[in-house]
């Protein structure tokens, strides 16, 4: 084969996993946005370069604007060689693309090849991934079968969901994904959601790890999680798909909730302006009775009018209206939420599987 090889996307996007690396040679910012998963960033030209060879290109003239980025482009691979891939073998085999798969990649591609490494251009760039990913999310969902784990808030869903995957079930997490528990309450401290095209780039990426033999556990998500929305045909597959009724007593799932939400425990302030979200559907008097619950500590009984008044009725009326299954739901009780209780949940769980 010769070298620097220059291979369509559909065939490295089925084939990721035939490289030892995958570069991607765009700058920070659009790395940050979305990315093949697993890729390391390599940047040729950073975020300010790029704008430094682009106001050239437009005030002065595409030859300079090319002279001065071919010389930053060189540099910048320089100190690539001489840091990130410093310790790459003889027979390392990287994967290199840009946004179209053009100059930036090219000048990567060209020096690795020329060092003596097999290195790969993906034709057409992180452009061409990201119809690849869009076509797959479009099809792949319709080869898998679904499991839904449904329950109201706080039943321990996604406890449920890391155990199954602890045990070795096909597990896809999409609040995990997402950064984000899926509710009013459900943003998670110091952890940003990431993009909308990187959460589908990371639920591509889980579907391909998937077998069609075996059922996906799933849990029953709203269409938006946090600030980013479920790929519609993936979401479509889930609701038609058969469902586990996971049941938890309402002082377990207090308690849960308690244990799983502890920097709003800690912030009654912080507590109080989330509540604030919900003045539109329970009106300014509720809010403050339930702000004041905050404030003086009186934490489970706020959880508790929380789940009555607010999240069990919203569930239950978007459930039996979104899963069509869930009317047939296989019943699975929980003891307490301890983690033998779990373990025991996912044991029957697999014992159902391997029985069908």
């Amino acid at each position: 084969m010769k070298y620097p090889a220059l291979l369509a996307a559909g065939d490295v996007l089925a084939h990721l996993d035939d490289y030892d690396s995958i570069i991607d040679v765009r700058s920070e910012s659009e790395f940050a946005l979305d990315h093949v998963p697993g890729a390391i960033n390599c940047p040729v030209l950073n975020d300010a370069e790029r704008a430094q060879v682009g106001t050239i290109y437009k005030q002065n003239s595409a030859f300079e604007a090319k002279k001065i980025g071919a010389a930053l482009v060189a540099k910048n691979i320089a100190l690539h060689l001489q840091q990130t891939l410093a310790d790459k073998p003889r027979d390392w085999k990287p994967l290199i693309y840009c946004w179209r798969g053009g100059n930036r990649s090219g000048a990567m591609a060209h020096i690795l090849a020329k060092i003596g490494w097999p290195a790969v251009q993906l034709d057409g760039g992180y452009r061409e991934y990201r119809r690849g990913v869009l076509s797959l999310l479009d099809s792949e969902p319709d080869t898998l079968s679904f499991r839904v784990i449904c329950g109201t808030t706080g039943s321990g869903k996604s406890r449920l969901l890391t155990s199954l995957a602890n045990e070795g079930a096909q597990v896809l997490d999409l609040e995990q994904l997402a950064a984000h528990r899926g509710s009013v309450l459900g943003g998670i401290p110091g952890e940003p959601q990431p993009s909308q095209k990187m959460f589908e780039s990371l639920i591509w990426q889980k579907l391909r790890s998937f077998t069609a033999v075996r059922p996906v556990y799933v849990e029953s998500e709203s269409r938006k999680i946090g600030n980013l929305r479920v790929p519609e045909k993936l979401m479509d597959k889930v609701r038609a798909s058969d469902c586990v009724h996971l049941q938890t007593s309402i002082a377990d799932r207090v308690a849960l909730l308690i244990e799983d939400y502890p920097h709003l425990v800690a912030d009654s302030t912080l507590l109080g302006g989330q509540l604030d979200h919900l003045v539109a559907l329970h009106g300014h008097a509720k809010i403050r009775t339930w702000r004041d619950m905050a404030q003086t500590g009186e934490i489970s009984r706020l959880v508790e009018e929380l789940l009555a008044q607010h999240y069990d009725p919203a569930y239950l009326r978007s459930i039996e209206r979104n899963f069509s299954g869930y009317a047939q739901a296989r019943l699975l009780a929980l003891e307490d939420i301890s983690g033998g209780a779990f373990v025991k949940a996912t044991k029957e769980l697999l014992a159902d599987e391997m029985a069908n």
